[in-house]
């Protein structure tokens, strides 16, 4: 069996990257028609716009992807909610924001109301996490344009997020220093990224049936992979009020680790001692026979969000985060290193979106 990759299931990112530049070509220019300007360029986490009087409007939108399919197999549709919120609401903690509202879209091959009710659960669940309100969304019946895996279930579910942040308390990097510490928060497994990749793997590949019990996981292949995405803002929001010196945040979701590298400060990372991956990225890995290369570019394995701080901080960080019963550990440091890099322990670097092993 050959080896598994993202582009060998047809996630094409290199093109994908070539094909978004021309949208941003002329989604960039509408800049210009809005009376509130906007402080970030485009890429990062999240957006800010000037509301003026120091106030920022943090905005951030995503979906859950081909996790879907997944809640279709099972027919399960009460957790994909807390992913749409997860995702969201993550990323608009990378500036410094705390999330405020969110709106959700519905796409729906039918209208069904049970299925509907399952997906408002888990809405309903992830913004109790998150501390937000839901205060309006939209649905949508596209028969002739969503299909799924079981007739009358395909679906689409995206978000989008608004927070505030004051204008002076924007984090995006620009103060590390090189010997800041990068702070590593576990994730709950896959989260929402890399599910093609997963699917391919244990349905197509292994032949895996979703319902099939994985005694290395202690539950079947299709709830380990709708385990919901973990939702950071209640310890994290706690380490931005608390005073200690956050230089940076960075949700860990597709490109893995060098999200890290999305922050606006030239430097690099040496990330001594990484957490043992789920055991769901080690199964994947070996029936897949998936490169270390190819597991770090597309997952989190193990770690899904990162604080850099001021090492003077890094222990009154730790307790915050503890208390919240999060695991979390220091995982290295910043380094000066105008390549801007990711080095790992088991020999990996990163740089751009890429892992390659260090020759």
């Amino acid at each position: 069996m050959s080896e598994s990759t993202y582009s060998s299931t047809g996630v094409n990112t290199i093109k994908e990257e070539a094909a978004l530049a021309g949208l941003l070509r002329w989604v960039g220019q509408t800049v210009a028609f809005g009376r509130c300007k906007p402080v970030l360029d485009f890429g990062y986490f999240a957006t800010v716009l000037d509301l003026g009087n120091n106030l920022g409007l943090a905005l951030s939108t995503d979906g859950v992807g081909t996790k879907l399919l997944v809640a279709e197999m099972l027919d399960k549709y009460d957790t994909v909610g807390i992913d749409c919120i997860a995702m969201n609401v993550n990323d608009l903690l990378c500036v410094g924001a705390e999330p405020l509202a969110m709106l959700d879209y519905i796409a729906v091959q039918e209208a069904d109301p049970a299925m509907l009710t399952a997906i408002g659960k888990g809405l309903y669940e992830g913004a109790r996490q998150a501390n937000i309100s839901i205060p309006g969304g939209e649905i949508a019946q596209v028969r002739e344009l969503i299909t799924g895996i079981r007739e009358g279930r395909g679906f689409d579910l995206a978000g989008a997020c608004v927070g505030s942040v004051p204008l002076d308390k924007i984090i995006v990097g620009q103060d590390i220093r090189p010997g800041d510490l990068v702070i590593g928060l576990p994730s709950s497994g896959i989260h929402s990224n890399g599910l093609t990749l997963a699917r391919d793997v244990f349905f197509s590949r292994a032949k895996m049936r979703p319902e099939q019990h994985v005694s290395e996981l202690g539950r079947s292949i299709g709830e380990e992979l709708l385990e919901p995405t973990r939702i950071y803002v209640r310890e994290v929001l706690d380490v931005l009020r608390s005073g200690v010196q956050v230089k940076a945040l960075a949700h860990i979701t597709s490109d893995g680790l060098t999200n890290l590298l999305r922050v606006q400060s030239a430097v690099g990372y040496i990330l001594d001692t990484l957490p043992d991956p789920p055991p769901v990225f080690r199964l994947l890995q070996r029936l897949g026979k998936v490169s270390d290369e190819e597991m770090f570019q597309v997952y989190n394995m193990g770690v899904g969000f990162c604080l850099v701080v001021d090492p003077a901080d890094a222990d009154r960080a730790l307790a915050i985060l503890q208390a919240h019963r999060t695991e979390a550990a220091v995982l290295g440091r910043a380094v000066a290193d105008p390549e801007r890099r990711v080095r790992l322990p088991n020999g990996l670097v990163g740089q751009g979106n890429d892992f390659r092993r260090e020759s």
